[in-house]
């Protein structure tokens, strides 16, 4: 109880993060590397201060305390009586067996390349009135990660279209408030810049398909269970994909009422019946 209460409190920052929406990948890149850490020091230094506690707890509460050198009975896996004691059994067969599976997890989620990968899309960010822009880095991003979305005449290209637009985009007053890359997308094609900055443009929407969490994709799927039950199995994929993003996009649909929905649905095509 009090191991997994340490090595779960290590890993609870990381899991809440996560699990939000959205993410800013600096943040949770460093919050992935402080957990390694963390729990490579309870792996390394943990194991003393953990006996302690738990030592303390027994007495406490009148539990009675194992003996950590007395030979441990395994009735499973038979061996010599010499060979395991208690404090072997805890300490390596379940103290440090699940540490290291958790380390296992965070290497097999999060690579050095996948760190890699999300550390250079930060270049890309917006926020702070492009604080984060660095040229050199969105090139070694198209080229290392997007070999055959750009041509080799393209990266030459898209150096060229940075240097331009590190002195327009930051400097513009409709770029000032810009938090995420996705609200930059959508506001370089308001202003027709996309056609200008066509390749970083492209850059952008392929960064965008890179998802920091699971948690958006997970609401999808639970979504997709309420939507497309029994009665509904026969839902062709247009309408369902309609049903999903009103159920997903809760924050977006609030915004529009019956009248302006019933307005564009006349807009369409002359109606027989009147809704209104």
């Amino acid at each position: 109880m009090h191991f997994v209460r340490e090595l779960m409190g290590i890993t609870d920052l990381l899991c809440k993060k996560l699990q939000q929406k959205s993410q800013d990948i600096v943040n949770a890149m460093d919050d992935v590397a402080t957990t390694k850490k963390l729990i490579q020091n309870l792996r390394d230094h943990g194991w003393c201060s953990l006996i302690s506690d738990v030592k303390t707890f027994c007495s406490k509460h009148g539990i009675e305390i194992l003996d950590m050198n007395a030979y441990y009975a395994d009735y499973i896996r038979f061996r010599a009586k010499d060979q395991l004691t208690v404090e072997h059994h805890y300490r390596y067969d379940i103290f440090t067996v699940a540490v290291d599976q958790q380390i296992h997890e965070l290497n097999c989620r999060f690579s050095e390349q996948a760190t890699e990968l999300l550390i250079l899309c930060t270049s890309l960010d917006p926020k702070d009135s492009f604080k984060s822009l660095k040229i050199d880095d969105v090139c070694i991003l198209a080229s290392k990660f997007y070999p055959a979305d750009f041509s080799e005449q393209e990266m030459n290209n898209l150096r060229k279209q940075l240097k331009h637009y590190q002195l327009v985009v930051p400097t513009n007053p409709k770029f000032k408030e810009l938090s995420t890359v996705v609200d930059l997308c959508r506001l370089l094609v308001e202003t027709g810049k996309s056609e200008e900055y066509h390749l970083i443009d492209r850059l952008i929407r392929l960064v965008q398909t890179l998802p920091v969490s699971t948690a958006t994709t997970e609401r999808a799927f639970s979504a997709m269970k309420l939507v497309k039950i029994r009665l509904r199995n026969k839902m062709g994929d247009g309408f369902l994909r309609d049903c999903l993003v009103i159920y997903i996009e809760k924050e977006i649909g609030i915004k529009f009422t019956a009248d302006t929905l019933i307005d564009d649905f006349y807009d369409i095509k002359t109606r027989r019946v009147r809704l209104k």
